[in-house]
């Protein structure tokens, strides 16, 4: 340091003489940094185990070095001698089907994945109890397929090995169980269990015609020893050879992007909810250090008493402060290496994901620079209000603390290092959108709660005088400057708007999924009818179960190779519309516009029109690729290449459930193509749910039965998938949540602390004068539970609003304020608040008057 300062050499030196004094006062400052970090460090080494795994067996979960997906399309013949002259080829067919039991007493959709020979490339297959794939596929002697299946699919046809089942219009033997599939990962979600035949198997049964859900994929393995080069040269000139027909082209380095990209959003998310926790818990660094400073001012004192400059005594105590968030920080990142390392083996059999568990530097460097600049940011700014404090007003504090801004050095150091995490937190993130939404936000709940307590304050100090002494001395303590009324808000605040508005965010999904949609949506989906079989359909639909609502439309499935005459493989579509350039989408075609949708833009074709293709593309995916009335889009459905133009937009209530597209095609483009039908039965409700089940499983069985290529999607079934789906998040999400609370309390506990030197001064002075303990005791449960009450309803507004933009503005869905969430939140804070205030208090009560007042 400059001038007469000692410098740094001594102020170490007097920093550690100071820390031997131990960890007294700063339990709370430790562990608060330590959630915080541990949150983030957890989260951020799990989710790089699993991205790790993911790239580590690339090439099983891809199923080769290379593969190309051509969805719907049967492979060229060219092009597959084109693959094989660079290896060995695989192809593999998905499709969903339905399976009965032999006596048709029970029935399942599954995921048909239909392999060849060579199956699998890369990676072992294996059968429970042994056995080779080849030889389990290999039909019976009397022509029945052979199949092998998931063991819950077993169970839910209650059959077993060597029993027999109906796909389609063949006859299966199941032949062995699966227990290991190496690629299941890459070949994604699949809403029923996996039945696994070979491809001449496929054609037996007769499930596979135009408009089927079909996604045909051909691997390719390099010979041994391809290097990552030599596999992404291979991968561009293959991509360039389909650049005109909008296959996808994916490597082993990319084997399953769409699930590394949920991951990294999902981790970042949790990562900021982590970052919560450590902001909340930089409220207790700040209390922790206040009330720091207040036990060494004597000591400050005699420093600045015997000429120390105030940067210099500023510098000790910011070295120990240093030491103290060290510690903090390796505990968090101790405790963050736990889950990965106990749990991450449970963490991947339940998402069913590889994983590669292991110390990843970069992101424990990450969570201890998140929480290192925490600390400085929330420290420096109370440690530099002592640097200009002469030595009489340290003394007087005691008695008369002093409102005060500390220099401007500190107010910059505080600023840039709310800077630097702010940028910190926007640099790590893959959404950089999200993380400036999440900083902004921050910084405004920030500004709005100390807005709050300070409007506390002065309300406290307005409201007119009662006949209560305990309300009164309530209203006082509150009022008072220097109290708990900031550090209460802040801590209790934050933690339980975050609650607030997950807990709100999480009810209007599930509620959304449970209760409004069933209301509106049709029973069952049925895909691949047939058009000449659909009159048939029809009647039998009405026979077995009277009263169904039908809804019919023509179905082809196509993908879309071009958009304003550009290639789909050279249009750099926003996150949110990716999914409609990748792979076959259903389409259809109509005279006239869709139910549950309405024109946004542009005019519906003439009834009989006849003139070049037109198209009516969904409004909201439109807008996000650029699209607008009179721009082409050219799809491929059936080998062959449509142009059309678009003539309108549409707005459609997908909530609906109801059969709607995003493109719909006038009924001149397709003019005599093969297609099949979608339908929607919508069963009559009885009033009672036993018969409802009753009606819903006969008409499965009378369908499956009459119809076995058509496959039958029960909309129960499928929101209740979601619904689990959302359920296991949303314990992620609580689980990383309740860390911010739990922070929330143990800064609030460290508040009450931190005032733990004035409760007991207030207590002596109000038992001196005569006060009972029954009345101090309520004089603070009565400032307790007003704080508590006040930070309760703010926390209720404010999580409610942040709940509404999210459902509203970005899910499109109502928000239901739940009374027990408001309940429940209330009960939260006076719990809290006034359980750990009085806990303090008591202590406070026990102190003995005469060391008190001989220090006044």
């Amino acid at each position: 340091m400059s001038g007469g300062s000692p410098g740094w050499p001594v102020a170490v030196r007097l920093a550690a003489r100071e820390a031997r004094g131990g960890l007294s006062g700063f339990r709370i400052f430790i562990a608060a940094i330590a959630l915080g970090v541990a949150a983030i460090a957890a989260v951020g080494s799990t989710s790089r185990a699993i991205t790790e795994g993911i790239a580590l067996q690339g090439r099983e979960i891809l199923g080769g070095d290379i593969a190309v997906r051509f969805g719907g399309e049967v492979p060229p013949q060219d092009v597959l001698a084109a693959l094989g002259e660079r290896g060995r080829l695989s192809t593999v067919t998905l499709v969903n089907s339905m399976a009965r039991r032999a006596d048709g007493e029970a029935q399942a959709l599954v995921r048909i994945k239909a392999v060849d020979d060579a199956y699998p490339l890369t990676g072992e297959l294996r059968l429970e109890g042994g056995g080779r794939l080849a030889d389990a596929l290999t039909p019976t002697a009397d022509g029945a397929i052979g199949v092998v299946v998931e063991p819950i699919l077993a169970d839910r046809l209650d059959v077993k090995v060597g029993d027999r089942i109906a796909i389609g219009r063949a006859t299966a033997e199941v032949r062995g169980l699966i227990e290991n599939e190496p690629d299941q990962v890459g070949t994604g979600v699949a809403y029923g269990p996996r039945v696994m035949m070979s491809r001449p198997a496929l054609a037996a049964t007769d499930i596979v015609q135009p408009g089927s859900l079909v996604e045909t994929t051909v691997r390719l393995a390099l010979p041994d020893g391809a290097t990552d080069a030599v596999v992404t040269a291979a991968a561009a000139e293959i991509k360039a050879a389909q650049s005109d027909s909008g296959r996808r082209v994916s490597t082993r380095l990319d084997a399953a992007p769409g699930l590394e990209r949920n991951v990294a959003r999902f981790s970042e998310f949790l990562t900021l909810v982590g970052l919560t926790a450590l902001i909340v818990g930089g409220v207790g660094v700040t209390n922790a250090v206040k009330a720091f400073i207040d036990r060494k001012r004597d000591t400050i004192a005699t420093l600045k008493a015997v000429g120390a400059p105030g940067g210099f005594v500023v510098a000790v105590y910011l070295i120990e402060i240093g030491v103290i968030a060290g510690i903090g920080v390796v505990l968090g990142l101790a405790l963050g290496l736990l889950p990965p390392f106990f749990a991450g083996g449970l963490i991947a059999a339940a998402l069913d994901l590889p994983i590669e568990i292991g110390v990843y530097p970069g992101e424990l460097l990450l969570a201890a620079a998140y929480g290192f600049l925490t600390a400085f940011a929330f420290a420096i700014w109370s440690l530099g209000r002592a640097h200009d404090v002469p030595v009489s007003a340290l003394f007087r504090e005691k008695v008369a603390p002093e409102r005060r801004l500390p220099r401007r050095a500190y107010v910059v150091a505080t600023t840039i290092a709310a800077l630097l995490l702010a940028a910190l937190a926007i640099a790590a993130a893959s959404d950089r959108f999200v993380a400036v939404v999440f900083v902004l936000s921050m910084a405004a709940i920030f500004v709005v709660l100390t807005g709050v307590a300070g409007l506390i304050r002065r309300l406290a100090g307005r409201v007119p005088a009662v006949g209560s002494a305990e309300f009164r001395l309530a209203l006082r303590n509150i009022h008072r400057r220097g109290g708990l009324t900031l550090s209460v808000v802040l801590s209790l605040g934050l933690g339980l708007t975050l609650m607030v508005a997950l807990a709100l965010i999480d009810t209007g999904l599930r509620r959304q999924l449970t209760s409004t949609l069933p209301e509106k949506a049709p029973t069952f989906f049925m895909l691949d009818i047939r058009s000449n079989e659909l009159d048939a359909f029809s009647r039998l639909v009405e026979a077995t179960v009277p009263g169904t609502q039908l809804e019919t439309v023509p179905m082809l499935r196509g993908r879309i190779t071009a958009l304003k005459g550009t290639p789909v493989d050279k249009i750099d579509a926003p996150d949110g519309a990716r999914w409609a350039l990748s792979g076959d989408r259903g389409i259809t075609l109509s005279a006239e516009p869709p139910a549950n949708s309405t024109l946004a833009s542009g005019a519906w074709w003439p009834k009989d029109y006849a003139g070049e293709p037109l198209v009516s593309f969904e409004d909201e995916l439109a807008r996000e690729l650029g699209l607008s009335i009179g721009d082409t889009v050219t799809v491929s459905v059936l080998g062959r290449e449509i142009t059309a133009r678009i003539a309108s937009t549409r707005k459609v209530e997908w909530q609906s459930l109801s059969i709607n597209f995003v493109m719909v095609f006038s009924p001149n483009t397709f003019a005599g193509a093969p297609y099949s039908v979608l339908s929607t039965a919508a069963l009559p409700a009885s009033g009672d749910p036993g018969g409802d089940r009753q009606n819903e499983g006969r008409l499965i069985k009378a369908v499956v039965a009459a119809f076995p290529t058509a496959t039958m999607v029960r909309v129960k079934d499928v929101l209740a998938t979601v619904n689990d789906l959302i359920g296991s998040l949303t314990l992620a999400i609580r689980a990383a949540a309740s860390i911010a609370l739990a922070a929330s309390v143990l800064v609030l506990a460290g508040a009450l602390a931190s005032g733990h030197r004035q409760r007991v001064y207030d207590a002596v002075l109000l038992k001196t004068f005569g006060a009972t303990r029954a009345r101090v005791l309520l004089a603070f449960a009565l400032e307790y539970a007003a704080l508590g009450l006040l930070t309760a309803v703010f926390a209720l507004v404010a999580g409610a609003a942040a709940a509404w933009g999210v459902l509203t503005g970005i899910m499109d869905v109502p928000v239901d304020l739940n009374p027990w969430v408001a309940t429940g939140a209330v009960a939260v804070a006076l719990l809290l608040t006034i359980g750990l205030g009085l806990l303090g208090t008591f202590r406070a009560l026990s102190a003995k008057a005469a060391p008190v007042l001989r220090n006044l």
